[in-house]
């Protein structure tokens, strides 16, 4: 039977999980967007969008080693990406670009929801490094929140 810190353990390595696929969805649809956007801020826009799903990229590995170390297991096919993500899938190559912002200030913002919402798992989970990256995770996801609604105006 597991005790209470197993379960609260497993909590936390499942909402990882989750994080880890939104994370990969989120890469996916920003190098969509890097990709096809078009218009009057295309080269700022084509940029900013890079920047951001580097920055997400970046992020998978350490997320993925989390759930590790916590001696669970991690996503293992685009499968279980499409069944743990938040993220919706945009398969439309021809949004405008302010569609297109929306909707990933609107993935991002979901996003910070989730990160702090796992606060508490990691808490009790006695998990005080994933709780650390947390903060790190969540204020890079609310820059970017930020700089995509700063072009929305």
């Amino acid at each position: 039977m597991l005790d209470q810190n197993d379960n609260s353990k497993t909590a936390l390595i499942s909402e990882i999980n989750g994080l880890l696929a939104d994370h990969f969805a989120l890469y996916v649809k920003t190098k969509n967007f890097h990709w096809h956007v078009k218009g009057k801020h295309f080269r700022d826009l084509h940029l900013l969008f890079d920047e951001q799903a580097i920055e997400i990229r970046d992020q998978i590995d350490e997320i993925g080693e989390r759930a590790r170390k916590q001696g669970g297991d991690t996503i293992t096919s685009v499968a279980m990406i499409s069944q743990l993500t938040q993220v919706k899938d945009q398969d439309s190559a021809s949004l405008t670009a302010e569609d297109m912002l929306a909707e990933l200030r609107d993935d991002n913002q979901k996003m910070v929801e989730r990160l702090k919402s796992m606060k508490e798992l990691a808490e009790q989970a006695g998990d005080n490094a994933t709780d650390g990256l947390l903060d790190d995770w969540t204020d890079m996801a609310e820059e970017r929140v930020w700089f995509l609604s700063s072009f929305l105006g």
